[in-house]
């Protein structure tokens, strides 16, 4: 199994370009789904994540090209016929987000058979949400074996949908079925993230009729079916959080590229509220730290356009030697501090009480073997090793691989000391 080993201490200084949404990726993925003609997908992440899902589409009968276009990396996803409509506990257990293959499926052939995708080790993330929009919309929904059997044979129909809680996964689904469903769907508390209004501008472009993505309340008016599109995927908001994280982590001077700075204000905010300085460009920000010490400050994570759930983590390893005591609230997922006491093996000083983290900053880290938890865990680890003295050494990085491209790569080019040791045991 694969392990990242960092030589702390070495500076940043260059550029990374920031790759397209694995989350925003994912779902215009599964919107093939809804038609028989090709959907083409431009600035495609390149990630374990959307690899699973490739060949989960295959077998639902759906045709998956990845290739290299004048933008870049790109794919080519194309389901003349749906060949079947069931996917197995062994496929969806691998990648939560393979669960919203469900909707597409019953919207297009008025049948589905899934796997509950079970637990997760950032919380139960229940999918209860998902399934009562599909009953809004007029589905039989039946839970039998830890499988969905969905059925809509006469098609679906538009209806309200009044979210009791926010949740992006289940605002995308809703969406991805509604889209050809007979009549108006009105979805109320809707999550309003980017990647929310990058699936409704993607449907559109492929002749859905979706307003109101990135308010509380969407419009859908169905149509009878969905034409091809060629689609680029925005750029990836916690990919652009983590290096600006890690640029203010280590010093120096980075500059990120092929991004935005409004997909994560609340984080840059927190940024130079510490210390760090954030300058926006044309195509991204640089962000710098020349001050010696960051100092502590608070974050709560919140829904968008709030502190990102997804950054908590790499923010938290920023506190473990900023000046002072910063207190981080987990508001949206519970069970979301287990990197905690892996940054403890590497001298931080937090203590965890329920969904509420205290830091207190050290002077220095110290390199150590320490196990990624999860795929955000895995990268607040490496953001720590850039610091810490001497080797830290991070095991379980196929967590990491699942969300973040080319990770050693780019920070190497900004002078990290950082390599991938290929095929190590994992400490005992």
């Amino acid at each position: 199994m694969d392990r990242i080993a960092i030589e702390g201490g070495a500076r940043l200084e260059g550029s990374i370009p920031i790759s397209g949404a694995k989350n925003s990726a994912l779902k215009l993925m599964a919107a093939a789904l809804l038609t028989d003609q090709p959907l083409r997908l431009t600035n495609m992440p390149r990630l374990a994540d959307t690899r699973f899902l490739g060949r989960l589409l295959q077998r639902l009968g759906t045709e998956v090209v990845e290739q290299d276009g004048a933008d870049g990396a790109e794919t080519v996803l194309h389901a003349p016929e749906i060949v079947s409509a069931f996917a197995s506990y062994d496929l969806v257990r691998q990648m939560r987000a393979s669960f919203n293959v469900l909707g597409p499926l019953l919207a297009r052939t008025g049948h589905a058979k899934i796997s509950l995708p079970g637990g997760c080790t950032i919380g139960a993330r229940p999918v209860d949400l998902h399934l009562k929009a599909l009953e809004a919309l007029g589905a039989r929904i039946d839970l039998h074996e830890g499988y969905v059997y969905a059925q809509a044979p006469r098609g679906l129909k538009g209806a309200v949908i009044d979210f009791p809680i926010v949740s992006v996964g289940a605002t995308e689904h809703a969406m991805l079925a509604a889209v050809l469903a007979q009549g108006e769907t009105v979805i109320k508390n809707a999550a309003r993230e980017p990647e929310i209004g990058d699936l409704a501008d993607c449907l559109n472009a492929m002749g859905a009729k979706v307003s109101g993505a990135g308010t509380d309340t969407i419009r859908i008016t169905g149509v009878s079916r969905l034409n091809g599109a060629t689609w680029s995927v925005i750029p990836d908001r916690i990919e652009t959080g983590t290096f600006a994280v890690a640029a203010a982590m280590a010093g120096g001077e980075v500059r990120l590229t092929k991004t935005r700075t409004d997909f994560v204000q609340a984080l840059l905010d927190k940024l130079v509220e510490a210390g760090a300085e954030v300058t926006p460009t044309d195509d991204g920000m640089i962000v710098k730290r020349s001050v010696k010490r960051l100092k502590a400050v608070d974050v709560t994570t919140e829904v968008y356009p709030g502190f990102a759930t997804d950054l908590q983590a790499q923010f938290m390893a920023l506190m473990t030697t900023a000046e002072g005591e910063s207190v981080i609230r987990e508001t949206i997922f519970e069970n979301r501090f287990m990197h905690a006491p892996e940054l403890m093996r590497l001298g931080a000083d937090i203590t965890v009480h329920g969904g509420e983290a205290r830091v207190k900053g050290v002077p220095t880290l110290r390199g150590a073997q320490v196990m990624a938890t999860d795929l955000r865990a895995s990268v607040s680890l490496v953001i720590a090793g850039l610091v810490a003295e001497g080797e830290t050494v991070v095991n379980r990085v196929y967590h990491l691989d699942r969300g973040f491209e080319r990770l050693e790569e780019k920070l190497g080019a900004c002078g990290a000391q950082i390599r991938r040791i290929k095929g190590a045991p994992e400490e005992e």
